[in-house]
């Protein structure tokens, strides 16, 4: 006897879901390199350091244990004390930990606010180019998008007039990163300063994302935090902390924002990992910061041999990045779509990057992201081969 199964059934949001490229380009990387192709991957934004040893002598020590359990929705209170603590060491910001949210990563963390803060129909401004996933989680919860076109004039960030302009009646609120992705610049402290206060002249919420935060070269790391306490701020564990595959981020809300959020984590996550909580409290230790703080060291000179190399190559670098581990690269004198370049690259010299497409459409075809997460050796091996082909 044969059956007809009845076609699939999505919710009307998934067919606007874009491809993820870089995705899509890693997926033929891996093909190739199985074909055995060498491949320089610069596509996927991931240090390439390990996991640093004392925050895998701390998991190895709580895994013994055997008792891995749940923890507190919120996240451990001795992780919440630690990162309070990192705040007020590192920035000098009075951060409370029990304003503290531990998630399941910065993911998580964007998750929780943007539940907590959109009802259907509520417009939220992103940058363009920005963060892709940041729209989907708008979307999920049945808000809405409007983009702001961002050029390198303004450093890739958005003016505080264009902001204002761009607010209308649904706007709920504003979404910023710094250091950003995929174009590793920064929004000056006043002018972040400048952004909250339009948001609050205007009845909405302000998120900062911060991941990046560690991660900075020629200047002091700073947070909003330490001039404001009325913002969500979105943090993680997986850049700078080198962190990635544990899943661990943190998410800091305004006083009286805590219960609430509580209760959504608790019903969405139960709670973010607790290996990963217990590993993550050695990573403010002495020994683990002044590990990372060499690293740190390391991406600022790989920054400063992919910059340029690719200007070596008539790659523009419109606004020179001093944050994350990124290079938004002008590639509009080599080719007519970078989506076209990204693909040649990789068939043909075998160097991974990740189009502009992937981070919104305002001039996506002009730019490519290439990040430096690939020793200098293997950048300079990466620089002769695109050299080859262009």
């Amino acid at each position: 006897m044969t059956t007809t199964l009845p076609p699939v059934r999505l919710a009307s949001r998934l067919h606007s879901i874009p491809p993820f490229h870089v995705m899509e380009l890693l997926a033929r990387a891996h093909t190739l390199q199985a074909e055995g192709r060498d491949i320089i991957h610069m596509e996927v934004g991931e240090p390439d350091f390990p996991t640093p040893a004392p925050v895998i002598a701390a998991a190895q020590r709580f895994l013994a244990t055997g008792q891995v359990r749940y923890t507190p929705a919120l996240g451990l209170p001795a992780l919440r004390e630690a990162i309070s603590g990192f705040y007020a060491t590192r920035f000098g910001a009075h951060v409370p930990a029990e304003r503290i949210v531990i998630t399941s990563g910065a993911s998580g963390a964007l998750l929780l606010a943007i539940a907590a803060l959109t009802n259907p129909g509520d417009e939220w401004l992103l940058t363009d180019p920005g963060y892709p996933c940041n729209r989907q989680f708008i979307q999920s919860f049945n808000g809405t998008v409007q983009t702001l076109p961002v050029n390198a004039e303004s450093n890739f960030q958005p003016s505080t007039s264009q902001v204002e302009q761009a607010w209308t009646g649904r706007t709920c609120g504003l979404l910023l990163a710094s250091p950003s992705n995929p174009t590793g610049t920064l929004i000056d402290p006043d002018a972040l300063e400048q952004l909250a206060e339009l948001a609050v002249k205007h009845g909405g919420a302000l998120i900062v994302d911060e991941i990046y935060q560690g991660l900075v070269y020629g200047q002091e790391a700073s947070t909003v935090l330490s001039r404001r306490n009325d913002v969500f701020v979105v943090n993680s564990f997986s850049k700078y902390f080198g962190m990635t595959g544990w899943r661990l981020g943190w998410l800091v809300v305004p006083e009286g924002y805590t219960r609430p959020v509580e209760m959504l984590a608790q019903h969405l996550f139960i709670s973010a990992p607790s290996p990963a909580q217990h590993a993550a409290l050695a990573a403010f230790s002495t020994e683990n910061l002044l590990i990372l703080e060499e690293r740190r060291g390391i991406f600022d000179a790989r920054r400063k041999a992919l910059i340029d190399g690719l200007r070596s190559l008539g790659m523009g670098i419109d606004a020179e990045p001093a944050g994350a581990f990124y290079v938004y690269a002008n590639v509009s004198g080599l080719c007519v779509s970078s989506m076209e370049f990204a693909h040649r690259l990789l068939e043909q010299a075998g160097v991974a990057t990740t189009p502009g497409l992937d981070f919104g459409t305002h001039k996506a075809q002009d730019y490519l992201r290439v990040a430096y997460t690939a020793d200098i050796a293997r950048i300079e091996e990466a620089i002769s081969r695109m050299r080859s082909i262009i």
